[in-house]
């Protein structure tokens, strides 16, 4: 019986805030050196031996993230269900589980922003969790905690089952404070991981029960759902009407056929700024230090930039993060709480909580270098093979500088190769499409005049992504 990876990719961005952000939360940022989260959980659940092909449940908003991760992960997905909005994971569960064809594999739901660093040890919990799993039990992985954590929920074991090491699960404890959360480490309880290992002929059954109204609304949305190469589309009328529910309070928490398997496999939520701290290397004063960053008189702290230099003076205990466009200064002790900030920001009107300053889009990206009045300049990449939808703009005209690169260029039917040092005008008006043609990452600089330059001042006349004009 092999074990098909249900990999969860959901999200608002808050909580890593200001490098994650609504339009790319953490999962598709490179957070632990070059690989994003999402790319290194599809690879860990790759193994041909014990892992069927995935199925990926994620926000239409991220279908070119999820796939262009799956692509540099190499893997093809068993499908690719895309929410037009986040239902949570009870949601995402379900419609995993509606969708198996396979009679004969588990379905193992993994959050795609989770971190496990050993191996060994998970695939161990794993293969005990496999006897009770297709025995009818759904299992969830109980994480041996290090410390008395308040950011997570913990479970209490209940009587030992038939299989060794799996118990059944006597009692769900959300977040506790921190006195609560050293009270139930002496009674032996675990951290919730939000990993479970199930037969979704199980779950199903269980959800007839359980969540009948929610099992008949996730197969309504599937039956009128629109699929393409880029995945199955739910329909969006019925899922906003679907509730927002954690698989643990749906099911877990009334289910008869729970267990936990205890595990230490150096598991983290990557939850906030405070754990990418204690996952962090530090050096001989406890900081841990990404990018530019000088520290004096400085201890237990963790300071990241992806921008300017960062100077910490007489500091204990905090967390200091700055991208091109944001800072975010806040003890270590409240970074579970940055989703605050993130909503007074929403609230003033800024558009920092949804977008990057470096825009991803399925062809490349772009990022803002500097505006004025009536000018604009941007940075912008192509992928290889990746093209620009044919497009016109009523207010402004552009000038391209390719930097690296070679940029085939359509203005107004004529296409012309532009290689490097080399430029092209776009004169207001003209229809155009830019294409990278070549094996490497195409590189150059526009610069926009006219009197809007707003994003919504486009005409999309044709669009191999199937953007809406």
């Amino acid at each position: 019986m092999k074990i098909r990876p249900i990999i969860l990719s959901g999200g608002s961005g808050t909580r890593l805030w200001p490098v994650s952000r609504a339009k790319a939360p953490k999962q598709f940022v490179p957070l632990m050196g070059d690989e994003n989260l999402f790319a290194a959980t599809a690879r860990s659940v790759n193994d041909t031996k014990i892992f069927a092909t995935p199925i990926i449940v994620g926000n239409s908003e991220h279908k070119f993230l999820i796939h262009d991760a799956l692509e540099v992960a190499k893997i093809s997905p068993e499908a690719v269900l895309l929410e037009p909005v986040g239902r949570n994971t009870a949601a995402a569960a379900l419609v995993a589980a509606l969708v198996e064809k396979d009679t004969d594999v588990l379905h193992l739901v993994r959050p795609s922003d989770h971190v496990i660093e050993d191996f060994p040890a998970w695939h161990k919990a794993l293969m005990l969790a496999v006897p009770s799993a297709s025995a009818g039990k759904i299992v969830l992985f109980g994480i041996s905690p290090d410390y008395p954590e308040t950011g997570y929920g913990y479970i209490v074991p209940g009587a030992a089952t038939a299989h060794a090491n799996v118990s059944a699960i006597a009692e769900f404890k959300e977040k506790p404070d921190a006195k609560g959360a050293a009270s139930l480490i002496a009674q032996g309880a675990l951290w919730n991981s939000g990993i479970f290992l199930y037969s979704p002929r199980t779950l199903i059954e269980e959800a007839k029960t359980l969540a009948p109204d929610l099992l008949k609304q996730l197969q309504a949305a599937l039956d009128k759902a629109q699929s393409d190469e880029r995945g199955i589309s739910l329909d969006a009328k019925i899922y906003a009407d679907i509730p927002s529910e954690p698989f643990d309070r749906v099911i877990m928490e009334h289910t008869k056929h729970g267990a936990v398997v205890p595990c230490s496999m150096g598991w983290n939520d990557v939850g906030s700024w405070q754990a990418m701290w204690q996952t962090a290397s530090k050096d001989a004063h406890g900081n841990a230090i990404s990018g530019a960053a000088v520290t004096v008189d400085t201890t237990n702290s963790y300071i990241r930039s992806e921008g300017p230099t960062i100077a910490v003076l007489g500091m204990d205990d905090v967390a200091v993060i700055a991208t091109k466009d944001a800072v975010l200064v806040t003890p270590r002790a409240r970074t579970q709480d940055v989703k605050t900030i993130v909503a007074a920001v929403e609230k003033s009107g800024s558009n920092l909580a949804t977008d990057h300053h470096r825009a991803r889009r399925p062809w490349g990206a772009y990022e803002t270098i500097t505006r004025g009045a009536n000018f604009q300049v941007k940075h912008i990449t192509v992928l290889p093979g990746r093209s620009l939808s044919l497009q016109m703009h009523h207010h402004r005209a552009e000038h391209w500088i390719v930097v690296a690169g070679t940029a085939q260029v359509e203005i107004d039917d004529v296409q012309k190769l532009v290689f490097p040092n080399e430029s092209v005008y776009i004169p207001k008006g003209s229809k155009h499409r830019l294409t990278n043609p070549g094996i490497a990452e195409l590189h150059l600089i526009e610069v926009q005049s006219g009197d809007y330059l707003g994003e919504d001042d486009i005409v999309r006349f044709a669009d191999v992504y199937g953007r809406a004009n």
